[in-house]
């Protein structure tokens, strides 16, 4: 296997490994029901919680594609799952939207970062990875 053939599984087991970091920071940032984070709404625990076990189970199916000979079946539901974790995510991410109205408040911030830029690169990270992995599973590369 030439070096230009491995590219895209080396490409695949960093974007990995940024999809732990990401679904780890999220929950980490998040789950604590007392404390919902920074934004300009609160999101139910509900939300958080389907973000962080599809998403390690997206990460546990999709890395054994990736790491083992298993079928392409095994692939294409753990790129399923990473498909509706990074939805879910997007929807984590809509939070910072700016709010309308009489009543509308502005924005909190967290301990982690002033605004919303943390979750942007994270959440737009997680769509431009599931794209790639599609791509590369379409194409057979992986």
């Amino acid at each position: 296997m030439g070096q230009t053939d491995r590219m895209p599984f080396i490409v695949s087991i960093v974007l990995l490994a940024l999809a732990v970091v990401l679904v780890v920071l999220t929950r980490l940032r998040l789950g604590k029901s007392s404390a919902p984070g920074a934004g300009r709404v609160d999101l139910p625990m509900s939300l958080v919680n389907l973000h962080s076990v599809v998403g390690g189970i997206a990460i546990a199916v999709w890395g054994t594609y990736l790491l083992t000979d298993v079928s392409r079946v095994v692939g294409v539901v753990g790129l399923a799952l990473w498909w509706v974790t990074t939805g879910v995510g997007l929807m984590v991410l809509a939070r910072w939207l700016p709010a309308r109205g009489r009543h509308a408040s502005s924005g909190a911030t967290d301990g982690w970062t002033e605004g919303p830029w943390l979750s942007m690169v994270a959440h737009l990270g997680a769509l431009v990875g599931a794209i790639t992995w599609t791509t590369f599973l379409v194409r057979g590369s992986i």
